[in-house]
């Protein structure tokens, strides 16, 4: 891409976080199976699309592979979405933008699971979840983020 309009950082920002959301999710599943066995019910992705198609009263429709590319095409569409912000402000430089991708990761992940999604009844606050999957949530965010933030930068000129 050339230029560096607010336009094409959003774009490339937009994919850096679609891009970050293939090792994010990877690192949920990983750390997912390594927790307690009573904290292994399903993770946010998927009980906030659930909730969502509840809401949209159209869950009970949804066979099980249509509620996995509900929940696939959520999570990577809001990577995807939030990745776009971090395009725009993104530093150069693949360490700098990797350092600032990671903090945007943890400031995502406070704003969704402190803010929006309790707000929008989509999911608890983070402060009702165990620490273990806390823990798990912040660490997926941060490879995220740090992902996102390089792949912003690797799109670059």
């Amino acid at each position: 891409m050339h230029g560096d309009t607010t336009g094409v950082r959003l774009m490339r920002g937009a994919a850096a976080g679609l891009a970050a959301t293939v090792p994010m999710t990877a690192a949920m599943e990983a750390m997912h199976r390594r927790l307690p066995a009573r904290q292994r019910h399903p993770l946010p992705p998927r009980k906030i699309t659930m909730r969502f198609a509840g809401k949209a009263r159209v869950r009970h429709r949804l066979n099980e592979p249509e509620r996995l590319a509900a929940t696939l095409a959520a999570h990577f569409g809001y990577g995807s979405a939030v990745g776009a912000v971090l395009g725009a402000v993104a530093p150069k430089g693949t360490a700098k933008a990797a350092a600032a991708g990671a903090g945007f990761g943890l400031l995502v992940w406070a704003a969704s699971y402190l803010g929006l999604m309790p707000l929008l009844d989509l999911h608890p606050p983070a402060t009702r979840e165990p620490a273990g999957r806390n823990l798990l949530m912040i660490a997926a965010h941060l490879v995220w983020g740090a992902t996102a933030g390089a792949v912003a930068d690797a799109l670059r000129d």
